[in-house]
């Protein structure tokens, strides 16, 4: 599917394999502090309690709200040691993406699929996107959050000589492609921190 797109999109500085970028647990964040606050608010409004919840490219931390029930949250992501420091996932995965799109969860799994500050890391992200619509529940969102930080080295290169509103067309694409709807962007931003733009997708 990333033929449909212009030459050298998905390419990296680094295309080594991307288990010896992650080996190393980081324990920081990407985003400041008014940041993580904004989209854990947007989480909060956006996301209803009792929901089945799959945190995608997970880390250590989720961004979740504190003092929501979710009936189940899942992770995926690269780091078995950050993974596992997560205190909101009830279990979780190691996968990589970029060596295998499909998802290990049955078809209509979850309500919301969430992937914050981590679609520059996809170089299959419409094969990936199209796994996330087939294990959401009709009508359940895929919520993509964004901002302005990445590692240079492996984000795809349309995201490093992109700016932010074609970042968030091209997201709203991946989405398109894969059979998402109702697509939108938006800013959610603080007055002073990172930027924040979120492009949520619907299942049919």
């Amino acid at each position: 599917m990333t033929r449909d797109f212009p030459e050298q999109f998905f390419q990296r500085q680094d295309e080594s394999a991307d288990e010896n970028f992650y080996i190393q647990p980081r324990f920081v964040t990407h985003i400041d502090d008014a940041t993580i606050s904004r989209l854990t608010e947007f989480y909060r409004e956006q996301i209803a309690s009792k929901s089945r919840v799959l945190d995608l490219m997970s880390s250590w931390i989720s961004h979740l709200p504190k003092g929501v029930t979710y009936a189940h949250v899942a992770g995926l992501g690269m780091n078995v040691a950050e993974l596992d420091a997560n205190p909101q996932l009830n279990n979780y995965c190691v996968q990589d993406l970029n060596i295998t799109p499909a998802l290990p969860y049955a078809d209509n799994s979850f309500d919301a699929v969430l992937i914050a500050v981590s679609i520059q890391y996809l170089v299959k992200p419409v094969e990936v996107m199209t796994e996330i619509n087939r294990c959401l529940n009709p009508g359940g969102q895929c919520i993509v959050a964004m901002s302005h930080r990445l590692f240079p080295t492996k984000a795809i290169r349309a995201f490093q000589i992109l700016p932010p509103a074609e970042r968030c067309e091209i997201v709203a694409t991946y989405m398109k492609k894969s059979g998402l709807t109702a697509i939108e962007a938006l800013d959610r931003s603080p007055q002073s921190g990172d930027p924040l733009w979120i492009v949520r997708g619907y299942s049919g």
